[in-house]
C-alpha cells in the first residue's frame, strides 16, 4: 500500500473540533448549568457512536446473508463480525455504571428541560432493532401505538421503509432452511432424530415406572414425560408447528429450526463449526441486548421511581416489559427444549459424516 502523499494530523483525522464541541448542556439556557448534564450528554453520545459501529457490522452481516450462497470464507467473516458486536455490547452494558454515578437529585436538576426528547428518538437504535428483526407487531402495545409518534417526517419515512425490507432474522431463517444436510441421499435428519427422541423418552418412562414411590409421584412424572412428548411431536408435525408459529410461540420456520437443532447437536462435525458459532453469537447478541434493556430499566427506576418518562411512556414499567418482549432470536434459547444428551444421540451414517468433513466441494455447499 503506498504511503499517503499528505501528512495526517491526529485531531483533523478524528474531527476533534466538531466532536468535542458537540456537548451543549440545555440547562444553561434557563440559568446556571447543571453540572451532571455534561455526563448525561457524553454517555448518550458515546452510545450513539457504538450504535453506529454495531450497525456498520450488522449491515455487512445482513448483506452476506442476503447472498444466495454463503461459503465458509464469508461465514468466517460473519462469525468474526458478530464477535466484535458482542464485545461492543459488553462495553455498552458496562457504560450504564458510568451514568449511575449521577444521583436522582442531580438528574432532576435538568431532566424537565429535556421534554419531550427521549430514547424513543434514537433512530440508530430503532434501526438496530428493526434490522435484527424486531417487527412492529411483535413489540409491546405502547410501542405499536407510539413507535413513530415523536419522529420527524424524514426519520419516520426512513424507518418505515426499513421495516418493509427482509430483516437479519429473515435472512438467517432462509440460510438455515436451505442447509443441504437435513436431507442427504436417503438420509433424513428428522426421521433419525424422532426415533432417537422416542427411544430416550421411552427409556425415561421405564425408569419412572420402576422407581416411583407412590401413585401420585408416578402420575406427576408421567405427565412431565407426556409434556415432553407433546413438545417434540410439534417439532416434527408441520401443522402443529405452524400453529405454534401463529400463536407466537416460535418464529423460526420448521425447517430452519430442524437445521439449527442438527447443527447444534452435531456441532463437532467440521462443516458445522462456523454455523454453530454464528447461531451461538446471534443468541448472545439477543442476550446482551436484553441485559442492556434490563440495566437501563433498573437505572430509570433508580432515577425516576414511578415518574412518567420524558417520551411519554410509563418509564420503568415500560422498559421492564420491553426487556423480555422485544427479543428476536429467542428461538435459539428455546431450542434447548428439543435437545438430547450426547449419550442419546444416534451416530450419523458414515456417508453423512464423510460429507460433513472438510472438503472443497462440501465447503462450498454449506451456505
Amino acid at each position: 500500500m503506498p504511503k499517503n502523499p499528505e501528512a495526517v494530523y491526529y485531531s483533523d483525522y478524528l474531527k476533534l473540533d466538531q466532536l468535542l464541541d458537540a456537548q451543549e448542556p440545555h440547562s444553561k439556557r434557563y440559568g446556571a448549568e447543571a453540572h451532571d448534564e455534561m455526563l448525561f450528554i457524553i454517555v448518550h453520545q458515546v452510545y450513539e457512536l457504538w450504535f453506529k459501529q454495531v450497525l456498520h457490522e450488522l449491515r455487512a452481516i445482513h448483506q452476506d446473508f442476503s447472498k444466495p450462497l454463503l461459503d465458509d470464507k464469508a461465514l468466517y467473516l460473519v462469525a468474526h463480525r458478530l464477535r466484535r458486536v458482542l464485545t461492543i455490547q459488553d462495553l455498552m452494558n458496562d457504560q450504564v455504571a458510568v451514568i449511575e454515578t449521577m444521583t436522582p437529585q442531580e438528574f432532576l436538576e435538568f431532566r424537565d428541560y429535556l421534554v419531550p426528547a427521549s430514547g424513543f428518538q434514537s433512530i440508530q437504535f430503532k434501526e438496530l432493532e428493526i434490522r435484527l428483526g424486531l417487527t412492529r407487531h411483535t413489540r409491546i402495545a405502547f410501542d405499536q401505538q407510539s413507535f413513530y409518534n415523536r419522529l420527524n417526517d424524514a426519520d419516520r419515512s426512513y424507518l418505515e421503509n426499513l421495516e418493509e425490507q427482509p430483516t437479519l432474522f429473515d435472512r438467517v431463517d432462509a440460510w438455515l432452511a436451505r442447509m443441504p444436510f437435513l436431507e442427504f441421499e436417503d438420509f433424513k435428519f428428522w426421521d433419525m432424530y424422532q426415533r432417537a427422541v422416542n427411544a430416550a423418552l421411552d427409556h425415561d418412562e421405564a425408569i419412572i415406572r420402576a422407581n416411583a414411590a407412590d401413585d401420585q409421584q408416578l402420575q406427576t412424572e408421567l405427565e412431565g414425560i407426556q409434556a415432553n412428548r407433546d413438545n417434540f411431536s410439534a417439532l416434527f408435525d408441520q401443522q402443529r408447528y405452524q400453529q405454534l408459529q401463529e400463536k407466537g410461540v416460535v418464529r423460526l420456520s420448521q425447517r430452519a429450526m430442524l437445521s439449527a437443532l442438527f447443527i447444534t447437536q452435531y456441532r463437532e462435525e467440521p462443516a458445522f463449526h462456523l454455523a454453530w458459532q454464528v447461531i451461538t453469537s446471534l443468541a448472545e447478541v439477543d442476550e446482551k441486548l436484553t441485559i442492556w434493556r434490563y440495566k437501563h430499566a433498573m437505572m430509570v427506576q433508580r432515577m425516576l421511581g414511578t415518574k412518567i418518562g420524558t417520551g411519554g411512556s410509563s418509564g420503568h414499567d415500560y422498559l421492564r416489559r420491553t426487556t423480555e418482549q422485544n427479543r428476536v432470536f429467542k428461538d435459539f434459547f428455546a431450542m434447548s427444549t428439543y435437545l438430547l444428551p450426547k449419550s442419546a444421540l444416534p451416530e450419523l451414517p458414515g456417508r453423512v459424516r464423510k460429507a460433513l468433513g472438510f472438503s472443497l466441494e462440501i465447503g462450498k455447499s454449506t451456505g
